[in-house]
């Protein structure tokens, strides 16, 4: 009896994806910012449709908080600071 393998080979980043922990860039409700302007800066700075945005700034008013982004810690971090200078309260889980 005989057993063939095939060998797979993948790239440095699919790798580093495979291993990476993912981290979540989390939007929080204030009592600052408006709609619009939390609409605004998510279509502006994540592209998210309009429609989009309006969803989830609905869920961030009802629920407390929502998750906007997924990546790496280095990815998101860059995105959170982007967001907190708009006025925005955002984290990293």
């Amino acid at each position: 009896m005989t057993v063939e393998t095939q060998e797979e080979t993948y790239t440095l980043d699919e790798v580093l994806a495979a291993i990476s922990p993912t981290h979540r860039l989390i939007l929080w409700n204030d009592d600052t910012n408006t709609f619009d302007h939390v609409i605004n800066c998510l279509v502006k700075h994540l592209q998210y449709t309009e429609a989009e945005a309006e969803k989830i700034a609905w869920k961030v008013h009802t629920e407390g908080k929502c998750a906007v982004l997924e990546g790496t810690y280095t990815e998101v971090d860059v995105y959170r600071k982007i967001l907190k200078s708009e006025g925005l309260t955002v984290s990293i889980e």
